[in-house]
């Protein structure tokens, strides 16, 4: 197993190659990244296809996201024109009509964040963590949190994460200003800081718009907090698995009601058991992934003419 590196990717012999966010390999945090990266994954794209490299995609989202240009976007239709087989990480997942695929849920994050130290629980914190695209709703969540000052002013709300544009975290600022009771960490966060924000809060608040599967939530889960998200089959599925009083849902556009309520029945739940996560183990991913490999490669073998008739 090799980690990525543009030399690795271009240069480097593997028997495989996959890819979880196709839309990183294309994007940059200035114009100049963005145009040498997206010619570099012009170059692989062009590499795998010469070598007959199997593309193995991890699909995370159902859609593209829309704060994209359109060179971003026919870059990503290449990739995905050009992926072997695609892993899905629940069975709600589409899948293109006659494509393989293999199903394998998203791995628990305990072992990962176990080095890092919890803090103590925050009566009342909401928090947010993870990258803030403008489809995640993270200025709903602000707007939301705002208008519960009339009826719960001994709550907060923590949010940390790197915004994807200037102009995104300017708007998140602007509907922020003047609630002293939201703390903001508009940046890359490391491990640490993110096991910090999570611990810290009494629950975790992920609003997306568009919610298919999210490493926030599993992350969330992992590290002991509930989350409140999207109604969804996929969530009321994850619901289930885990056990009552982790998994709380929201209906349409998020309020300040929605918050409220959540941390009222959180409470009056009381105690519970750890989430149960034994079906995300990761020996057991690794050997799922280890036959879709396989089976990536099988299928870009180049075929041997059969005996003569």
């Amino acid at each position: 197993m090799k980690t990525f590196s543009w030399r690795t990717a271009l240069l480097g012999k593997y028997d495989v190659f996959h890819v979880h966010w196709p839309e990183i390999l294309v994007n940059g945090h200035s114009p100049l990244k963005k145009i040498v990266r997206q010619a570099l994954t012009l170059g692989l794209i062009l590499r795998l296809r010469i070598f007959r490299t199997p593309l193995v995609r991890t699909v995370h989202n159902v859609e593209v996201p829309q704060d994209i240009s359109r060179r971003e976007r026919l870059l990503l239709r290449l990739l995905d024109k050009a992926t072997t087989l695609r892993i899905r990480l629940n069975s709600t997942t589409p899948i293109p009509a006659g494509e393989p695929f293999r199903t394998i849920p998203h791995g628990h994050y305990r072992d990962w964040f176990a080095p890092f130290t919890p803090q103590n629980q925050v009566s009342g914190q909401i928090g947010y963590i993870g990258l803030i695209r403008r489809y995640k709703g993270v200025e709903e969540l602000v707007r939301a949190f705002r208008g519960t000052r009339h009826v719960a002013d001994d709550i907060s709300l923590r949010l940390a994460g790197n915004p994807t544009s200037e102009a995104l975290a300017d708007s998140i600022r602007s509907a922020a200003q003047g609630d002293n009771r939201i703390h903001l960490d508009l940046r890359f966060i490391s491990d640490e800081d993110l096991v910090g924000v999570i611990t810290s809060s009494e629950l975790v608040v992920l609003p997306y718009r568009l919610m298919h599967n999210s490493a926030g939530v599993l992350t969330s889960l992992s590290l002991g907090r509930p989350v409140l998200v999207p109604d969804n089959e996929v969530n009321r599925r994850l619901s289930d698995e885990v056990g009552p009083g982790w998994v709380f849902l929201f209906e349409g556009p998020l309020t300040s009601e929605h918050l409220i309520r959540t941390l009222a029945g959180l409470r009056a739940a009381g105690p519970r058991p750890e989430p149960n996560l034994k079906g995300r183990e990761w020996g057991s991913a690794g050997v799922d992934h280890l036959g879709a490999y396989r089976q990536a490669m099988e299928r870009s073998r180049p075929r041997r003419p059969g005996p003569p008739a």
